[in-house]
């Protein structure tokens, strides 16, 4: 729930109508002009929070671009590999016996356990950064995350090209490298909450009364993690998968091209997301169900021109696209061949992105969590498994299968977002909002009553 500030009071929900009341008039100029005011809302939220995740997403980027010009293919395919399983499995230290067990290649399994044995520090450092991320984004304070996230990429690149290029490590400075990055970025936040005049207000050693609301956090962030969790693992397994196809090194550093590239391009969709999802439960909060209607069909337009863009770009770079991430002319031609497949899952990415910030803002997570399950574990990785293996389409199947799922996702989505019942989930909403006040009253209460 990291995605959602906390609920507009009540006393913004008369505004809020007044608003709704000028959205509902005015004709084709009326809805340009709550496109733009609704746009400037979003992009406030959005355009930061794209920017954070592109950059922070741009080290492990920067890495595989390097490793993938390295000469041969066992780098990146090994460097793939060991990306998808630390993904899937929380990082493990048993990789090359686990690999070679499930099929996988002994000759990239044994450079995969090399390379994940150095990303096992990024772990911890990720791990660290994550509340502290959430602790500045609860209070808009993105403007820090940015320009420790450029600072940290700027720095990245020239460590990670000098231990890749420059030193006897090879593909393996470029995890020890994102290891390095990431644990710098933990340290310029950190440094940032302790010592910033805009965290005094809410820096606070840390206390008893800080669990008492665990209950409801697990309750909200059990189901999005696992709407999160469900779509990521499904292409993780993709690659993994992939490396039991002839020619491994191929598919899987083809593969791993085509997934960092889609995830590249969600870092937009995902800043969508998160203003979506703020802009609605501030809506619902503020008892502003047509507020909340209203911000979902505008955002969701900015999404369909924002999916159109991006594959149209993708589809005009078609034949360079490869270049970037590598130097082996069979790898590059694949990639060529994978893109029309790959801007299928960009534009069903762009917009069930917002579709899922509107699940977490909405509070209907448990059903987003139900709908990614289906989607890839029902749909997708079957699929994918038959063309890629019975119908020995290999990793065009492969992508072929997961893309189905995206769509489906997408579809499901889509269609939960346009029954919901708007007014019920505001009234939800507001029940726990004072709920939730009641309690703090409560045990305010009870503290006083104590000290007399």
């Amino acid at each position: 729930m990291g995605e959602s500030v906390p609920l507009l009071p009540e006393r913004m929900a008369a505004r809020g109508g007044r608003e709704v009341k000028l959205m509902n008039g005015g004709g084709a100029t009326g809805w340009w002009r709550d496109l733009a005011r609704e746009g400037g809302k979003v992009g406030r939220v959005a355009l930061p929070m794209a920017a954070v995740s592109l950059s922070q997403y741009a080290v492990q980027v920067a890495s595989n671009m390097m490793v993938g010009h390295l000469p041969g293919v066992l780098p990146l395919s090994a460097s793939a590999i060991a990306t998808s399983l630390a993904t899937v499995s929380g990082f493990s230290l048993l990789v090359r016996k686990l690999l070679i067990r499930i099929g996988q290649d002994p000759l990239i399994s044994k450079e995969t356990g090399r390379y994940i044995a150095w990303l096992i520090p990024a772990l911890f450092a990720y791990a660290v950064s994550q509340p502290l991320t959430k602790f500045l984004q609860s209070q808009s304070l993105i403007i820090p995350m940015l320009w420790s996230s450029i600072a940290t990429l700027l720095l990245h690149i020239p460590l990670c090209w000098l231990l890749v290029f420059k030193t006897s490590l090879g593909f393996i400075g470029a995890s020890l490298a994102i290891s390095l990055s990431y644990w710098l970025n933990v340290i310029m936040l950190a440094a940032y909450i302790r010592y910033s005049s805009a965290c005094k207000e809410t820096r606070s050693p840390p206390t008893v009364e800080a669990f008492k609301g665990v209950g409801l956090f697990l309750r909200l962030a059990l189901p999005s993690a696992l709407m999160l969790c469900f779509e990521w693992w499904s292409f993780e397994i993709l690659i993994l998968v992939s490396g039991l196809l002839p020619k491994p090194e191929l598919q899987t550093s083809v593969l791993s091209i085509c997934l960092t590239t889609i995830t590249l391009m969600y870092t937009i969709p995902y800043g969508l997301g998160a203003a979506a999802s703020t802009r609605v439960a501030n809506e619902l909060g503020a008892g502003n169900p047509e507020g909340a209607r209203s911000a979902v069909r505008i955002v969701m337009t900015i999404a369909a021109l924002e999916a159109s863009i991006i594959t149209s770009s993708l589809l005009a770079s078609q034949h360079i696209v490869g270049y970037a991430y590598s130097s082996d002319k069979e790898v590059v031609s694949y990639v060529n061949a994978m893109v029309p497949f790959v801007c299928v899952s960009v534009a069903a990415d762009s917009l069930q992105g917002v579709l899922s910030g509107i699940a977490r803002g909405s509070g209907w997570q448990h059903l987003g969590a139900y709908v990614n399950l289906g989607s890839f574990y029902l749909v997708g990785i079957p699929t994918a498994l038959f063309l890629g293996f019975v119908l020995k389409m290999e990793g065009k199947g492969l992508w072929m299968g997961i893309s189905c799922g995206s769509v489906v996702q997408f579809l499901l989505l889509a269609v939960i977002t346009f029954f919901s019942n708007w007014p019920k989930m505001s009234e939800k909403a507001r029940e726990r909002v004072f709920s939730e006040e009641l309690s703090d009253k409560e045990a305010l209460e009870s503290d006083g009553s104590v000290s007399v």
